[in-house]
């Protein structure tokens, strides 16, 4: 059990080697670690080919605002929850604090599921990706399979380290990957554009946004924050958990809302409104929907931007897969701790890292690649597709539940303004609803795949919520979330709650 601290100041025992490092990571080394979930390159050069071509075309860049907003309102109750309830395993304590302990430990199956596919879809995009690099220019062919067991292995060993190690990593492969793009969006901005110049009704008009499939553009735009809410993962081991967790949540947002939608824009305006969705169909229906992006990188920047952007795609799928390993690694942590999954993978080592559960995550993620490769299926066509859009949705499901339990947390116990704790969280469920209605009703164009296939998908996420509930009814232990009127430090699981008044002053 970790350390857990109550209004009285009193302090409990701490068990040696389950603590996570306290005040190793600040605003910005969180910050990295959303940015590196949700891999910037990866998003602009692998999905806004299908973005454009599949969605809104010229609208494009005005689906990534309007998401922006949706989750800036989504976040406002989130936040709250975090200067309350402060625990590593964020949805799951925040859903088990509002709706109860069952209902927290199905949110953490999902969660699990949502950041397990989100990494094996990665996986699968990573050594396609390598293979056919190193083919390129070596002339050499690797299995893409083998390519990401070694990469498991690198990835597990960066996993048991510290976490400003983790940090500074990716902050180096962010900086990479956000630097081509701007290189390309400065370029085009500064030129005036491409044939039609640079309109802004284009792509930001509430009629841009709404031409053709804007519900396909959305679902790209979503799956592009995709792991924004990591950021109260990291709580037990920032410094002044209850500022930066606010603070790196919404600067994450603002930052990939903004940053998606300009460079989007540009390629937009480079393009031409009325031709970019011919040039991204191009793209999309030569096998190469990467090709939508590196063609005009090309053209503005030179010859270079071909073979440095496909290797700074590379990395920045790696950044991605190593983010997703820190948080799923802290999500068993948080449920070791709480007896939901045996107690070993609790254990942290010299480094506070929690390294028992990096063994159990990098396993999981062999079991999840694995099988595409015994069976020889396409890893780009099925196991990042697929698990791309059953990610997705499963978040989507946890952003409704973390909604409603912000509502009934603070209808019980009280405390900050009625737009941090009802409406806003209200808004986001009705919001977020509709966002997840429109991916499901066209998850069988959004995978690729049959309609046999995309219902076996879905079927993951309730089984996934059902198990964890069922195996949380099997759990006898008992852990209480104290609340104070400020900011609480909590057994990492939302299990019964009751609100603790303040120490009287002496």
């Amino acid at each position: 059990m970790s350390k857990t601290e109550t209004s009285t100041g009193s302090t409990a025992a701490t068990t040696p080697g389950t603590d996570l490092k306290k005040g190793s990571i600040g605003v910005l080394g969180i910050l990295f670690f959303v940015l590196s979930a949700q891999a910037p390159l990866t998003g602009i050069a692998g999905a806004s080919g299908l973005t454009v071509f599949l969605g809104n075309a010229a609208g494009a860049p005005g689906a990534y605002l309007t998401v922006g907003v949706v989750i800036i309102i989504f976040a406002v109750g989130f936040i709250a929850m975090s200067r309350r309830l402060r625990a590593n395993g964020a949805f799951y304590a925040y859903v088990g604090a509002g709706l109860g302990r069952h209902t927290g430990a199905g949110a953490a199956w999902l969660a699990l599921l949502a950041y397990g596919t989100v990494q094996a879809c990665m996986y699968g995009l990573y050594g396609a990706s390598l293979s056919a690099l190193i083919a390129t220019y070596t002339g050499v062919t690797i299995p893409w399979w083998l390519l990401v067991l070694v990469t498991m292995g690198a990835v597990q060993l960066l996993g048991s380290r510290n976490v400003e190690l983790g940090a500074k990593f990716l902050a180096f492969l962010v900086g990479a990957e956000v630097a081509i793009l701007l290189a390309f969006g400065i370029s085009v901005l500064a030129s005036g554009g491409g044939p039609e110049g640079i309109s802004l009704s284009a792509s930001f008009s509430p009629a841009a946004i709404a031409a053709g499939a804007p519900g396909v553009a959305i679902m790209f735009a979503v799956a592009s924050m995709f792991g924004f809410e990591s950021t109260a993962i990291y709580s037990d081991e920032a410094k002044d958990p209850r500022r930066t967790v606010a603070r790196a949540t919404y600067l994450s947002v603002s930052v990939i809302a903004i940053f998606f939608a300009f460079i989007t824009w540009m390629l937009v305006s480079y393009y031409g409104p009325t031709a970019v969705q011919g040039a991204a169909g191009a793209a999309v229906e030569s096998g190469d929907a990467t090709s939508f992006f590196f063609t005009a990188a090309v053209d503005k920047l030179g010859a270079w931007a071909g073979p440095v952007g496909g290797a700074f795609l590379i990395t920045s799928v790696l950044a991605g897969i190593i983010a997703f390993h820190n948080a799923i690694n802290r999500y068993l942590h948080s449920l070791a701790q709480r007896g939901s999954v045996p107690a070993r993978l609790a254990r942290t080592n010299s480094h506070g890292a929690p390294y028992a559960a990096a063994y159990v995550q990098t396993a999981m993620a062999v079991v999840m690649t694995m099988p595409f490769a015994i069976l020889g299926l396409d890893p780009v066509l099925t196991l990042f597709a697929w698990f791309a859009g059953v990610a997705v949705v499963a978040l989507l499901v946890l952003y409704v539940l973390a909604s409603v339990a912000v509502v009934v947390f603070f209808r019980r116990h009280g405390g900050q303004g009625i737009w941090q704790t009802l409406i806003a969280p209200i808004l986001a469920v009705i919001l977020m609803t509709a966002v997840l209605w429109s991916v499901v009703s066209n998850f069988t164009t959004l995978i690729g795949g049959d309609a046999v296939t995309a219902n076996w998908l879905l079927v993951m996420v309730p089984v996934a919520f059902i198990a964890g509930m069922v195996l949380e009814r099997r759990n006898r232990s008992e852990h209480t979330i104290e609340f104070t009127d400020t900011a609480v430090t909590a057994e990492p699981a939302g299990t019964t709650a009751r609100f603790v008044p303040p120490a009287p002053s002496n």
